[in-house]
């Protein structure tokens, strides 16, 4: 059998990052991948230039889990600079986009391959096209013959090319958002074999469905995107989002209810400020005084023209169509802001994991070792990336999350 200091399941992002480093710092490693293509997920991401990063993901309350301070320690130890400064060194041009997301110029590619290549100057083994078909703890983990820590054997792992050992053995199978490039449960299966609580996993990041009937009113309106404040309406501490809004003939779609749909949960009802804060009571009253504005040309100020008609085709604001501002009451420019700036609406569901981007949930952080990403029970069993209940806000949050677990388990196994 074939030993190995390291072997690590998954060549995703977190599982070629953690096996580079591990290789670089003089572990033999292997990595072991069941796809014929590297890292499907980040090939196609940020519509295949790949959003590596966000220059303020080292923010922790920028990420869901049940313990925000395992969060913290992690992403200290790797700062997204670090991320960044590796990208330059291999030439990849990138340009920052809105609220920090920085993306390649050209292709996702050129992440793959620099990925690639720090495995190669680790000498990694790498092989594709082969999933493992049974993990197992050794009952005696003997030393290899080695020289020193890391020699030791701890674990076995059956593969269609025989049974490996391994010292550590690095999960990174990610989770079970999008399967149609390959995600499976096969990480969590590991993880609750081996006697670790597994958080229920939930889509991420992903477009939510709203009741046609009660969509019929706006579903003329689609195309239409603008800038809002979106939140869950429920009791606790909830993030409020500023990010575009998209009208389709379906429901809502673009970046805020993808971002809103990590934290929200069946049955909840969205809060959504069409405004995007901006004091839409003060200025309906203002233009009152002021003139003799229509309702719908004063209320366009905040939002698409097409959007201000068709609110005031609601069977609410019917009585005000057509009319000048003059002629309305202050209590029903009151309402009209107040739902401008409070439009509640519940979603159905969602697309699930066949259009999430992300999965909510994972291994239970307080299974694992901050310091070294290992699980508290089973010493050298290791979980990084996606598979952790670990998720970060759209826009780079992930994939830094990806690298600062790697590289702190990769750190962690290669001491000195």
């Amino acid at each position: 059998m074939k030993r190995f200091d390291v072997v690590v399941i998954g060549a995703g992002a977190a599982g070629m990052m953690c096996a580079g480093v591990a290789g670089q710092r003089g572990a033999r490693v292997l990595v072991i991948d069941h796809a014929r293509r590297l890292a499907e997920k980040i090939r196609i991401s940020g519509g295949g230039r790949c959003n590596f990063t966000n220059v303020h993901a080292d923010r922790p309350e920028r990420f869901l889990s049940e313990d925000p301070r395992f969060v913290r320690s992690v992403l200290r130890g790797f700062a997204p600079s670090r991320f960044i400064s590796l990208v330059r060194r291999y030439g990849i041009a990138y340009h920052e986009k809105h609220r920090g997301q920085l993306f390649c110029d050209d292709s996702s590619e050129r992440i793959i391959a620099m990925l690639r290549d720090e495995m190669t100057h680790g000498g990694v083994q790498l092989w594709q096209d082969c999933a493992p078909s049974a993990v197992r703890a050794r009952t005696e983990p003997d030393d290899g013959g080695g020289n020193g820590e890391g020699r030791g054997a701890r674990y076995e792992i059956d593969t269609p090319g025989g049974t490996v050992l391994a010292r550590h053995l690095v999960i990174a199978t990610g989770g079970l958002s999008i399967p149609a490039i390959g995600a499976s449960d096969a990480g969590f299966r590991i993880a609750r074999q081996f006697g670790l609580r597994v958080v229920e996993p939930r889509p991420g990041l992903v477009p939510l469905r709203f009741d046609p009937q009660a969509w019929a009113p706006f579903a003329a309106l689609s195309g239409l995107s603008l800038e809002v404040d979106i939140a869950v309406a429920a009791e606790g501490r909830r993030p409020t989002f500023r990010e575009d809004l998209l009208l389709t003939h379906r429901g809502l779609s673009g970046p805020a209810i993808l971002q809103i749909s990590s934290y929200w949960r069946s049955g909840q009802a969205l809060s959504i400020d069409l405004a995007a804060g901006q004091d839409v009571t003060a200025g309906l009253h203002e233009a009152k005084r002021e003139g003799r504005a229509f309702v719908e040309t004063v209320l366009a100020q905040w939002l698409p023209k097409r959007l201000a008609a068709g609110w005031l085709g609601q069977s609410a604001f019917a009585d005000l169509a057509g009319e000048r501002i003059p002629q309305v009451a202050n209590r029903r420019l009151d309402a009209l802001a107040q739902a401008v700036r409070a439009w509640s609406l519940t979603p159905v569901g969602s697309e699930g994991f066949r259009k999430a981007e992300v999965t909510v949930g994972g291994v239970a952080t307080d299974e694992l070792d901050p310091r070294t990403m290992g699980a508290h029970r089973s010493p050298g069993l290791v979980f990084i990336g996606e598979v952790v209940d670990v998720t970060g806000w759209l826009g780079g949050y992930n994939f830094q999350w990806a690298w600062a677990s790697a590289v702190r388990a990769a750190e962690a196994m290669t001491p000195g």
